[in-house]
This record gives structure tokens, C-alpha cells and sequence, in this order.
């Protein structure tokens, strides 16, 4: 029989050992909630102007996401093209772009990315201005001139497609790859002659005494936004692809009901005059859906005219590209 003080000494050690066995439990439990924490944040990337900006500004998806445990972190990106890079990258979760950009990624990166959703149309939110004495009167006139368009965005593919229309090549102008606001001080100092822009840049190129709308994507594109992802994180996380898809939905109500807070927000954002973001904000589609065979058609249309252009590589099938869960 062991005497009373190794019984003591047995039951401190069995409950030291329960005890360290509970607070191991306990950080561990600890570091799997910090890394399922981690895993549940969606990464989003914006434009400072969009639809996702918009979204970002009404806390519409946090909402929508908290009751399954996900976060989500912003990043403000210059254009598409930049966005859709990151995105391959592995940078960001979900991004938004016109209609040019995800067809120069899919030439690029085959297989890597998907389409999840679009907006409506929008035609009147991009055009080419041109200065307002430069006796340039229709597209054709713009042969042997400087035109700024930031490369690879869904202007590339406005101003080519105008230029196609009036029997003329992008070997007929002199491309300018500027960002909007160096694109914005050229035009204004008349070191270029036209501009091929978006929405609120084009608002605020039509502001200017000096700019005329030489033509809206009227006729030419009809000028939707896309929302893109990468394929390996759809596949597995395709319900919060369709909670954000279907999050949009509420997106029209709320600046119905905050539309002058919107306003100038966005104007303090961008830097332009409250009048101008009103008239952007016009002529942008809030309606954003899943993917469908028009849209699909449209963005086919576009990538053949890049393809037999020289702009990518060589012929690629937009459907390829499309996330049908």
C-alpha cells in the first residue's frame, strides 16, 4: 500500500496533466478559430468608381456575409487590367471590370479566371471626346491623330470597334496608353486629340469647355461591368458567389435612399465637382445578374474583333470562361 503522500502526489500529477491537456485544447481550438477566421475574408478589389464601389460604400454584402462567418477587405485599384492581375495572383478574391479586360486575362491566363456576374448596359457611361476646335466631325476623322485610351480597359475595345465601324485600324491613329488622369492633363494641355474614357472621367471630360463627345458606345458596346474571380476559390466557395451576385439586388433601394450622401462622398473620393458624379451616376446600371447566353454572345463578339486585330494572341471561347455553378 502506497503511503497518503503518493496518492497526493499521483492526483497533482494527473491534475496538473488534465489541466495542461484542457489549456492545449483550449489554444488550440484558439488558433483554428484565428485561421477559420482568416480563410472567411473575401477580398475584394474596386475601382474608385463602380458598382462594387457603390456596394463597398452601403455595407449592403458585410451584411450579407457576416451570417456565414466571412469578412471583407477592399483594395482600390487604378483600372482593370492592374485588377485582373492581382487577381490571377492569388492578391484578391473577387474583382470588377468592362467588358475588355477579362478577354486579354483569359488570353493571358487560360483556365485561371471566371465570370460570376454582369451589370446591364450601360452605353452612355464611356465615349471618345475630342477637342472642341479640332474640326474632328466623325470617327474617320480621327485618322493620323493621338488617341489616349488606358490599354487593355473597355475603352481599347470602344475605340477600336468605332474605328472598325468607320473602315479604319488602330494603325490608322497614334494609341496613347495613359491612365485617366494623365490622360485627362493631355487632353487639356491639347498634347493628344481625342480621349477614350469612362464614367465619371467622361462626365468630367464633357464638363470641359474645350471637349466635344465625338460618340457614346451607342451602337458599339453596350458597356457592362463584370464580376470576375479566380476559378480555384469559386469552386470552392460557390455559395458566397452567389450571395454577392444576389447581394446586388438590394444595391438600386439603397441610393434611391441615399443618393445625395453617395454623391458627395464619391466627389470627395475623386476629386470631381458634385454635378458631374450626378450625371455619371445616370447613366450606370445597378442590375447585376449571373452570366447568361447574351452576354456571353456579346463579350464573344469583342474578343473575335481583339483576336483579328492582333490584340491577343489568337481566337479564344468566351464560354471557356464561365462559372456555371
Amino acid at each position: 500500500m502506497l503511503p497518503p503522500f503518493t496518492h497526493r502526489l499521483r492526483r497533482r500529477s494527473f491534475l496538473t496533466a488534465a489541466i495542461a491537456t484542457a489549456a492545449n485544447a483550449t489554444l488550440l481550438s484558439a488558433h483554428k478559430s484565428v485561421a477559420q477566421s482568416a480563410d472567411k475574408t473575401l477580398r475584394v478589389g474596386y475601382q474608385r468608381y463602380g458598382t462594387l464601389l457603390i456596394l463597398k460604400q452601403s455595407g449592403l454584402l458585410e451584411k450579407a456575409l457576416s451570417s456565414a462567418g466571412w469578412h471583407v477587405k477592399w483594395s482600390e485599384f487604378i483600372a482593370g487590367p492592374q485588377m485582373l492581375q492581382a487577381l490571377s495572383a492569388d492578391a484578391i478574391d473577387l474583382a470588377e471590370t468592362g467588358d475588355a479586360p477579362p478577354i486579354f486575362a483569359q488570353s493571358n491566363w487560360p483556365d485561371r479566371l471566371v465570370y460570376i456576374g454582369h451589370s446591364g448596359s450601360a452605353p452612355l457611361g464611356e465615349g471618345i471626346l475630342v477637342q472642341a476646335d479640332s474640326g474632328i466631325e466623325a470617327v474617320k476623322d480621327l485618322k493620323g491623330k493621338k488617341v489616349a485610351f488606358n490599354r487593355g480597359s473597355n475603352v481599347h475595345y470602344l475605340l477600336l470597334n468605332a474605328l472598325t465601324q468607320s473602315g479604319l485600324t488602330m494603325q490608322d491613329v497614334h494609341p496613347v496608353n495613359l491612365t485617366p488622369a494623365a490622360a485627362r492633363a493631355a487632353f487639356e494641355t491639347k498634347h493628344i486629340d481625342a480621349w477614350a474614357i469612362w464614367d465619371p472621367y467622361l462626365a468630367a471630360g464633357e464638363a470641359l469647355p474645350s471637349a466635344k463627345l465625338l460618340t457614346s458606345a451607342e451602337n458599339l458596346s453596350p458597356n457592362r461591368q463584370f464580376l470576375l474571380s479566380r476559378r480555384a476559390f469559386i469552386d470552392q466557395n460557390a455559395d458566397i458567389a452567389r450571395k454577392v451576385v444576389t447581394t446586388f439586388s438590394g444595391l438600386e433601394p439603397w441610393v434611391t435612399q441615399n443618393q445625395q450622401d453617395l454623391i458627395h462622398t464619391l466627389a470627395e473620393s475623386t476629386g470631381l465637382a458634385e454635378g458631374v458624379i450626378k450625371t455619371a451616376l445616370s447613366r450606370l446600371s445597378l442590375d447585376v445578374g449571373f452570366m447568361d447566353t447574351t452576354t456571353q454572345a456579346e463579350q464573344q463578339k469583342a474578343a473575335d474583333l481583339l483576336a483579328q486585330n492582333a490584340l491577343i494572341p489568337g481566337a479564344l471561347r468566351v464560354e471557356d470562361m464561365i462559372w456555371k455553378g
